[in-house]
């Protein structure tokens, strides 16, 4: 099993910036990716970022050149740097994790963080 708890979400002004952070505890040696998801009022969870143990890293196009995502190993805590918010990044933010063992895939959430943009 892996535990995910963030935290960093807020409410910002349009052009802001959040961190939002991501521990993970638990199973976590085989863990092989961790990211970011946001569910918007109404809308599908969308993925926003993600890194794979490698460093590979995967934004949707939405928030390229604004978001960075980053780890820290030592402290298995995964990080999203929120710049240039815009009010249609309103959403509920989640850490997800993915593990592999013995070939079968398990996925873990968080809990969530809200992040408001608004003036």
């Amino acid at each position: 099993q892996v535990q995910l708890v963030e935290s960093g979400g807020g409410l910002v002004q349009p052009g802001g910036s959040l961190r939002l952070s991501c521990a993970a505890s638990g199973s976590i040696l085989s863990i092989v990716a961790m990211g970011w998801y946001r569910q918007a009022p109404g809308k599908e969870r969308e993925l926003v970022a993600a890194i794979t143990t490698g460093g590979s890293t995967n934004y949707a196009d939405s928030v390229k050149g604004r978001f960075t995502i980053s780890r820290d190993n030592a402290k298995n805590t995964v990080f999203l740097q929120m710049n240039s918010l815009k009010p249609e990044d309103t959403a509920v933010y989640y850490c997800n994790a993915d593990r592999v063992v013995a070939a079968v895939e398990y996925t873990y959430w968080g809990q969530g963080t809200q992040v408001t943009v608004s003036s």
